[in-house]
């Protein structure tokens, strides 16, 4: 849990509800949180999915690991306290971003299942749909894909705590969607979480 360090402090109640956004918006927010192994496709589907999100009308906004490090949380490194601090700053901007009524669509690697538990309670505290998105990939696709070349860095020592190599991945138990991206194409990737969007009644097919 972390500490209130703030005092003094009052939460202020605006006017808005939740239902009064969605109605402006003509949708509901909601974050489709992606989880999985470097280069295992979260980026690539995430950058898909958000444009055709944006080409059928709806208003989504992406959150990318790599991208959020370089500004909101360029301050924090790989240890397992800032990797925790890291995944609950994002919680807290994607449960803002679907409470306006946004399609809040994440990318980052979140290796902990109990980080990615408290950002699953964050938005259920909320009634805020959240849906965790697993996009699987066997360690030996992943490396072989490499694309920012940080396995073979790490393999040769040069990168410590890279996760699956000597950092864990807690694979989702209960992900609302696994994502086999050995197996499926980019299309059929996004189709699936249109899909799921559409059976929750987030987007209208």
């Amino acid at each position: 849990m972390v500490e209130q360090k703030a005092t003094n402090i009052t939460w202020h109640e605006g006017e808005v509800t939740a239902e009064e956004r969605q109605a402006n918006l003509g949708q509901k927010g909601c974050t489709v949180w992606m989880t999985g192994l470097s280069g295992s496709g979260k980026s690539t589907v995430a950058v898909a999915f958000e444009q055709v999100l944006l080409q059928r009308g709806h208003h989504a906004y992406r959150l990318d690991g790599d991208n959020i490090r370089h500004g909101l949380n360029k301050n924090l490194g790989f240890s397992a306290e800032d990797r925790a601090e890291n995944i609950r700053r994002i919680g807290e901007v994607t449960k803002l971003f679907a409470d306006a009524g946004i399609i809040s669509v994440t990318s980052f690697i979140s290796p902990y299942a109990e980080d990615r538990d408290k950002v699953r309670a964050l938005h259920a505290e909320a009634g805020i749909p959240f849906f965790e998105v697993y996009v699987h990939c066997p360690l030996e696709v992943a490396e072989e894909r490499d694309p920012k070349g940080l396995y073979k860095k790490a393999r040769a020592g040069e990168i410590k705590g890279f996760t699956g190599i000597d950092d864990p991945f807690d694979e989702p138990a209960n992900a609302e969607l696994v994502l086999s991206t050995h197996e499926l194409s980019i299309e059929e990737s996004v189709q699936k979480l249109l899909d799921i969007l559409e059976a929750n009644g987030i987007i209208k097919g």
